[in-house]
């Protein structure tokens, strides 16, 4: 455990300082070991929030949010907090405000640890650091900049944009293809009840029938009786495909084989491309302009990318300034950020203000990605309805192809 303490060495001179000790009487036999008179020792109220919030964990209220349901939530605790704090709050009692306010009884348990941490003395950044599920190490550079700077309020409303900016364009493509897949859910679904239920009542007839099936109804009654037979198989190996398909995702393989197929598909590569390069221009403008250290601001910027290709190229970005080179070197020798991006940060490392530009083109870029992905959904749903629409109408017309056989045969033979 970590100790703070205040002291007098041997020759009375003051001394304050950290020691790590198993205990408190530990500490203090430390201290007289080193020849130290301590006044005044008491446990680190920064280690007593870490251990505070390991053993929360440890009984379950640690349990990691969804990524929109964290964004609302900080979007929502960023911005009533900065309403709070311009008005004269003290941070105390905005943050007991806004825990008496939220509704959702896991956001209400964290409002409430940070804000005893808070009244103990923590500052409000180093407490959030023990939240990462909560508060990501983007938002908690925003806050420790505004609170070196004297400048909370503007970090808070800036954290508040941020965060509502990409909960804003999470939702946009999610409500995009929800009818999409609604659409999908319901097509498999009809096939799976006419293979289980109509198929069968149509078998008992075609057995009655003294002619050859079609090649395709055969086969429509072989799957429709080996889906009846062995549904439990069926359903095994479903359940198993889908998650060994979630595993393999979640793999560090599977995710970096999926974002360079991302990059390289057509028409959905280039969205792809713009939608990373609006979240890292939004993330490092906002950093920059809050007088984040250009190397920090790309380091957090390259931690929260969320693609491993750009990743790559913001670590290139580090490595060229640290070795004095402008980020528009770097920027400008790559396909995977806009030219226009790479113009604005070439012309903002020249006039000293590259915060500001990149902000405009994240802002630019959000609207032109909301407008593409849109276009794409709308092209999705009728091709979707059509592929739909040929599988059924194919089932349909293999279950009654061999009646109409059966009518042209009666047909020629009453002639």
């Amino acid at each position: 455990m970590k100790f703070l303490y205040t002291a007098y060495d041997k020759q009375g001179r003051p001394v304050s300082a950290a020691t790590e000790a198993a205990s408190l009487s530990a500490a203090k036999d430390l201290l007289r070991a080193q020849g130290l008179f301590a006044t005044e020792l008491r446990e680190d109220p920064a280690e007593a929030v870490q251990v505070a919030a390991s053993s929360r964990e440890r009984r379950g209220d640690g349990r990691k949010p969804g990524t929109g349901e964290r964004l609302k939530f900080l979007a929502t605790f960023a911005r009533q907090l900065n309403v709070l704090v311009s008005t004269g709050t003290p941070i105390v009692q905005g943050l007991s405000a806004i825990e008496r306010q939220t509704e959702q009884p896991r956001w209400r348990r964290v409002v409430a640890q940070v804000r005893e941490q808070v009244e103990a003395g923590v500052p409000l950044s180093q407490t959030m650091q023990h939240f990462p599920h909560y508060f990501d190490a983007v938002s908690r550079s925003l806050i420790a900049a505004g609170e070196t700077s004297g400048s909370l309020s503007t970090m808070l409303g800036r954290l508040a944009t941020l965060a509502r900016k990409q909960s804003q364009l999470r939702s946009s493509i999610i409500g995009a293809l929800v009818y999409p897949s609604l659409l999908m859910v319901m097509g498999i679904g009809v096939v799976i009840l006419m293979l289980l239920f109509v198929l069968p009542r149509f078998s008992g007839l075609f057995e009655t029938l003294d002619s050859p099936l079609p090649p395709t109804t055969k086969f429509l009654l072989y799957v429709s009786t080996l889906l009846r037979s062995f549904w439990w198989a069926a359903l095994l190996v479903c359940t198993a495909t889908g998650a060994g398909i979630k595993y393999w995702l979640g793999s560090s393989h599977g995710k970096a084989v999926l974002c360079s197929f991302a990059l390289r598909a057509p028409k959905v590569g280039a969205l792809v491309r713009s939608l990373v390069t609006a979240r890292i221009t939004r993330l490092l403008g906002v950093l920059i302009e809050s007088r984040v250290p250009l190397l920090e601001a790309l380091g957090l910027t390259r931690n929260a990318a969320g693609h491993p290709a750009y990743a790559r190229l913001m670590t290139a970005a580090e490595e060229a300034v640290t070795r004095g080179e402008p980020i528009s070197a770097v920027f400008g020798g790559t396909d995977l950020i806009n030219p226009s991006v790479q113009e604005a940060v070439r012309n903002g490392e020249q006039t000293g203000k590259l915060g500001e530009p990149l902000v405009q083109m994240a802002d630019f870029l959000d609207e032109e990605n909301e407008v593409i992905v849109k276009a794409l959904t709308s092209l999705l749903e009728p091709l979707i309805l059509i592929a739909l629409g040929v599988v059924v109408g194919l089932m349909a017309l293999s279950m009654f192809l061999p009646l109409f056989d059966l009518v042209s045969a009666a047909s020629g033979g009453a002639k």
